[in-house]
Parts: C-alpha cells; sequence; structure tokens
C-alpha cells in the first residue's frame, strides 16, 4: 500500500509517529513561510503542514500543489499549535509534519468546487459524476448504501435466507411496464428482455424447494423517470415458502427496525407498523402512499353538504359521488393567488375545482366565536353558519383556518385531496424529517379495469392470489375481487410491495384468461410456469422492497439519483457516457436489425 494510514483515522493517539499518507488535496493555504493543505482520503481528512526548516524539497513541491492533485505524504503526527485546532473534524487535535511529498498525478481545475457543499446544476454533476462523488455529501451517501445492503445481507443470513443470483438476460412477458428488449446474434429475429423484477424466477426458486430466498436485484422498467424512479433500479427481492401474509410483514418489521436504529439511531420510527387497508387509506389520505408524519386526514362531509343549497354539492351527491374536505391549519388569510394554485392543483388531479372557506381571515380562536361576517367563501351564500360550523368542527377546526373542499366521484375528490393534503404538509413544515413512519397497506383491488381497452389488468401482477380465489366471484364479478397484496410505505413513497402467490395452474390460468389472454397465448408466454404448478408447487409469497427509495430517505435526500453512483438524468440519459447512442451499421447486421426512419 502507499500509504499506512488514512486521513480520517489520525487523532492524538497517533502522536509521534511517522505515517504514510496518500489522497487528493482538498485545500491549500500559503501563510508565507509555512505551507498547509487539507489532505482528503475516502475516510475524512486532515491536515499537512510543509516547514521549510523541516524539507526545503518538500516546500518547494507544496508549492506546486493546486486542488484535487493526488499526492502523496510522509511525515510526523504532531499536536497543533494551541488555538489552532479544528473541533468540526474528527482530525481536528493534530497535523502531519510532512518529511517527503510526491504528486502522483495533477488535476485540472474542476468545473465545479469539490470541496464545498454548494449547488450545482444537475446535469453538470451527472458529466463529471466521478467528481461529484468526491464531494462529502455524495460520499456519505454511497458508503451508506454500503451499510444499508451489508446490514439486509447480513440480517437475512442470520434468519435462514440464501441468496441467489437469477439471469439478467431473460423472456419478455408482460408485468406492467415495457421491457428493455435485447436481441441475440445467435437467434435471429429474437429477443431478450432485461427483467422488470425477478418475479417468475423467485416463484420457480420456491417450486425449486429454496424455501428461503433473498438477492440484492437489478431490475429495469423502460418508463419515464421522476424523483423516485430510475430505468434500473436496485430492490431487495425475498420470497418464502409455507406462509400467510404476517408472516412476511413482521419479518419486514423486524429487519427495518432494527436496520433503522443500527445505520440512523437519532431517526425516530415507531413500532409496531400500522396497518391499513386499501379503502381505509384512500379515504382518510387520498393516496396508497401516505404520509402519516402529520394528520389533516380527509374527510367526508356529503351528510352536512347534501342540505345546504349549493348546486355543486348536491348535484355529486345525486350523481353518488362524494363531498369531501381538509384543513389547512392558520392559512385563513392565504392570498388570492395562493388560493389559484391550490385551485390549479385540484383541477391537475382531475377536479372541476376547489371550493375553499377562510374562517375569520387573521383572527383566531374557537369556533364560537364565527359569525357569518367572518366566513369568506364563494360558497358562503348557499351554506347556513350552522352547515359552515358543522364542517368546520369534522375537519376539527379554529378561527384563522382553511377548509379545502371538493365535490364529485369518490376516486376524484379522494386523489384530488389528497395531493392538497400534501402540498399543504410541505408547505406547512408538517412533517418532521427526522421520522420515518412506516406502515403497511393492504386488501388491495385484485383487478383494475383499463378505461381505453376495457380489459382488466393486474393492480399488482397476474401472479397475485386473490382472497376468494375457490368462489365463482373471480369471472362474475371481477371488479369486487380483492388480492392477497401488500405494501410498504414510508413518509409519502411506496417502498415495496409483495403479495401471497398463485400456486396452482387451475387458478393461475383463470386469472390468465380474465386478464385476456388465450389459452395459446398463456402457454406460449407463462407455459413454464404453469407446467413447473404441475410438480408440486408450495404455498408462497414475498415481497420486494427499493434500495434507491430507502436509502435516499434515510440520507434525507429527495431523488433517488442521490444516492446512485451512476444515475440516468430526467430524460433517461447517462451524461458520463452519452448513453444511450448510435451503434455501427456493423452492429446492426450481426444482430438482424434494420433500422426504419419515422415517416
Amino acid at each position: 500500500m502507499l500509504k499506512s494510514h488514512s486521513c480520517g483515522e489520525l487523532n492524538k493517539e497517533h502522536l509521534g509517529q511517522t505515517v504514510a499518507l496518500a489522497g487528493w488535496v482538498d485545500r491549500r493555504r500559503d501563510h508565507g513561510g509555512l505551507i498547509f493543505i487539507d489532505l482528503r482520503d475516502r475516510e475524512g481528512i486532515v491536515q499537512v503542514a510543509f516547514n521549510p526548516e523541516v524539507s526545503k524539497s518538500c516546500h518547494r513541491v507544496a508549492n506546486r500543489l493546486r486542488s484535487e492533485y493526488v499526492v502523496r505524504v510522509k511525515g510526523e503526527v504532531v499536536k497543533r499549535p494551541s488555538g489552532t485546532e479544528n473541533p468540526r473534524l474528527p482530525t481536528g487535535e493534530v497535523e502531519v509534519t510532512a518529511h517527503e511529498v510526491e504528486i502522483l498525478n495533477p488535476s485540472r481545475t474542476p468545473p465545479f468546487y469539490i470541496n464545498e457543499e454548494i449547488e450545482v446544476e444537475e446535469n453538470l454533476r451527472l458529466r463529471y459524476r466521478y467528481l461529484d462523488l468526491r464531494r462529502a455529501g455524495m460520499r456519505e451517501n454511497i458508503m451508506l448504501r454500503h451499510r444499508v445492503v451489508k446490514f439486509i445481507r447480513d440480517f437475512l443470513d442470520a434468519e435462514g435466507f440464501i441468496e441467489i443470483e437469477t439471469p439478467i438476460l431473460i423472456k419478455s412477458t408482460p408485468e406492467g411496464a415495457r421491457d428493455y428488449l435485447v436481441p441475440s446474434r445467435v437467434q435471429p429475429g429474437k429477443f431478450y428482455a432485461l427483467p422488470q423484477s425477478p418475479q417468475q424466477l423467485k416463484q420457480l426458486l420456491m417450486v425449486a424447494g429454496m424455501e428461503k430466498y433473498y438477492q440484492i436485484a437489478r431490475c429495469f422498467r423502460d418508463e419515464d423517470t421522476r424523483a423516485d424512479r430510475q430505468p434500473e433500479f436496485t430492490q431487495l427481492d425475498l420470497e418464502m415458502s409455507f406462509v400467510e401474509d404476517e408472516d412476511i410483514l413482521k419479518l419486514m418489521e423486524r429487519l427495518f427496525t432494527a436496520l433503522v436504529t443500527t445505520i440512523k439511531p437519532d431517526a425516530k420510527i415507531a413500532t409496531p407498523f400500522p396497518r391499513f387497508s386499501y379503502d381505509d387509506v384512500m379515504n382518510r389520505f387520498g393516496s396508497d402512499k401516505p404520509d402519516l408524519r402529520f394528520g389533516l386526514e380527509i374527510k367526508d362531509l356529503s351528510d352536512i353538504a347534501a342540505q345546504s343549497a349549493f348546486d355543486i354539492f348536491t348535484a355529486a351527491i345525486a350523481e353518488e359521488g362524494k363531498v369531501k374536505g381538509v384543513l389547512v391549519p392558520g392559512c385563513a388569510s392565504y392570498s388570492r393567488k395562493q388560493l389559484d394554485d391550490l385551485n390549479q392543483l385540484a383541477r391537475s388531479h382531475g377536479a372541476g375545482g376547489l371550493i375553499t372557506i377562510a374562517l375569520g381571515g387573521a383572527e383566531s380562536g374557537s369556533l364560537e366565536k364565527l359569525t357569518a361576517d367572518m366566513v369568506h367563501s364563494v360558497a358562503a351564500k348557499f351554506l347556513t353558519l350552522e352547515q359552515v360550523k358543522a364542517m368546520a368542527e369534522r375537519l376539527e377546526a379554529s378561527l384563522g383556518d382553511l377548509l379545502l373542499i371538493i365535490a364529485g366521484t369518490a376516486r376524484t375528490v379522494n386523489e384530488a385531496l389528497g395531493a392538497l393534503r400534501q402540498e399543504v404538509g410541505q408547505r406547512l413544515k408538517l412533517a418532521d424529517p427526522n421520522t420515518l413512519a412506516f406502515a403497511y397497506v393492504k386488501n388491495f383491488p385484485l383487478l383494475r379495469k383499463n378505461e381505453e381497452t376495457g380489459r382488466w389488468e393486474p393492480e399488482h401482477h397476474p401472479f397475485t392470489r386473490p382472497w376468494d380465489e375457490d368462489e365463482p366471484l373471480l369471472e362474475k364479478t371481477p371488479e369486487k375481487m380483492r388480492g392477497k397484496h401488500y405494501d410498504m410505505v414510508c413518509n409519502g413513497f411506496e417502498i415495496g410491495g409483495g403479495s401471497l402467490r398463485i400456486h396452482t395452474a387451475k387458478l393461475q390460468r383463470r386469472v390468465f384468461r380474465l386478464l385476456g389472454y388465450t389459452d395459446p397465448q398463456i402457454d406460449d408466454r407463462f407455459g413454464h410456469m404453469l407446467e413447473a404448478f404441475e410438480y408440486g408447487a408450495p404455498p408462497h409469497g414475498g415481497i420486494a422492497l427499493g434500495i434507491d427509495r430507502l436509502v435516499m430517505l434515510l440520507a434525507g435526500r429527495e431523488t433517488i439519483r442521490e444516492v446512485i453512483a451512476f444515475p440516468k438524468n430526467q430524460s433517461a440519459v447517462d451524461l458520463t457516457f452519452n448513453a444511450p447512442a448510435s451503434v455501427t451499421e456493423e452492429q446492426l447486421a450481426e444482430l438482424h436489425i434494420l433500422l426504419r426512419e419515422e415517416e
């Protein structure tokens, strides 16, 4: 090794020792006779002093050093002079007096400051990701990710799981998103697909008798990117035989509780993780991945609204719709622009419009003081004071609060108010950033109807076991069927999802038929699964959890790009390698591919 110690490990216990260090020049300071550099490696920073009275040759070399030069230093660990200690650094009580120095590689001037945590345009950071990763924040994120994955592996090993790798080149089968296709050179006209997840593979491992499987799996989906989504991502993939859903949920609760308390001991985490039904979270929070760090639950106001003279309310109720509301505490004095912004957000989620009721403007206090002239709303003249008070009491409001109310179909009302609830929580900073509020959502619909095609599609995936698998309801009333599917959510994000699986060929074929597949299509696309189920497949279930999203939450970041070493940008482009890119005509010919220009 070119170094005997890391920069970040030196302290008073090393005083008097001669050490060899290697790293990057973080900063250089010339104090006339003395030159100082902060030398940085992966483990931290230590100050190195170049004194011409100790070594003139070292001092001459130090004159040439600049930020990001790679250097090797040999010297003695000494105590810093009194008053020059740096309490912000673990190494701040000591420094190294250089006896030897060697420039291993000079550096061009970087395109952005590496030694300062200043904001840099993201595409520039991604273009020079290898430099961005030298910055302290990114380095910490990657090391946090390493610790998370190592903890998961150690935990599951102790629980009797075995890690098994599954193929990256598999067959294209419909599982929700578009596949990334890989042409075969040796099988002209045929394609592999990159796995969206190892779903079928892990079920086959259960048929194979592995009983407890996991892997840290790479997955690929050709879908639009966003803050918590990338074309390629990493998940904890896990499957177990002879289990019920609570066996899996309790295991994950133990894993995540132990992980958080070990990796981030200052974080707040409540156990046991609450369980919600899908209908419950949609009605109360307007989302199947609610942020539970704050209240502001959606409340049904339909019974009160039905007694009003407001046509918007009564018309929605007459059409079997709902009138619901959410509270915005202390915001009765919102400006017209602020209200318009909320209205626009509601409309973007399908609502016809947003009714706002401000209670008392700048006043505060009990609702008992509320008078008709203190109610500010376009709906005020259609509502009695008693109706306004009844709505306000149900939303647990006081004077000075703002009520947001939407009328329409139950689904639209829930989704629009859910978006408003989340926006209000962010604006008012109601969510404790140091809290991780985990929960499970269960009892999802088994299927959903595609409004464009009219076909049934799986809410999760086609291998999810229905609750009433032996009943004729599956074909007669599929819209009422619920799946043995569960999601883990945290702070407004879906962390993962899983289910108990179908493990008999007969039931699996029934579900495929319900999804519109003919028997020949089923045999062509899924025949390997159905055949496997006929060789004694055990009851089994599992879950897949997003490593990227989990580390993002633990790191307190707003996008998974901050915790991935080399992510794609928002246009799914790798700016470091400038991929995707064109290939040569010779490469295309080898793959028997002819490109066609768009008309």
